[in-house]
């Protein structure tokens, strides 16, 4: 360490010399460059093994375009599963329905409580604040001028 810097030296680091702003727009765009490779395979292969009546319907495929290039992830796993025979069809939508009584609980107790809060941590305005009336340029030009 040299004198003064207080921390470790992460220059050894490829991203060292990246903010992170640019480390995050960097992963999104390899995010997004996985997404159009999987999104071109998915639309010219795999839609037709997914559903039976997408089979000849190419006019909305590019509609699927920008989903495909954000959760391609559930795509690739929702593929493996078809394509493995591990899908179970008839039990498919029973773990999203045992969670609505859980979730409309979160939200019969969040929401009021996001509101209450939201009213009493209200921002107070400085005591020694003046409010100013705008007024158009013209008549700042004016009084400034006399």
């Amino acid at each position: 360490m040299e004198a003064g810097n207080d921390g470790p030296n992460w220059r050894f680091l490829w991203w060292s010399d990246m903010n992170l702003a640019e480390l995050i727009l960097y992963g999104l765009q390899i995010w997004m460059i996985i997404g159009a490779v999987i999104a071109v395979v998915f639309l010219t292969i795999g839609i037709d093994r997914f559903d039976e009546d997408a089979q000849g319907a190419y006019v909305f495929r590019p509609l699927l375009v920008p989903a495909l290039l954000i959760i391609w992830p559930l795509i690739l796993w929702r593929w493996y599963i078809i394509e493995s025979g591990k899908d179970e069809w008839d039990k498919r939508h029973k773990p999203p329905r045992n969670a609505h009584f859980w979730v409309a609980i979160l939200f019969v107790a969040a929401i009021p409580s996001i509101m209450i809060a939201g009213f009493s941590l209200r921002q107070q305005w400085p005591a020694d604040f003046t409010p100013q009336k705008i007024a158009p340029a013209e008549t700042v030009e004016q009084e400034q001028a006399q």
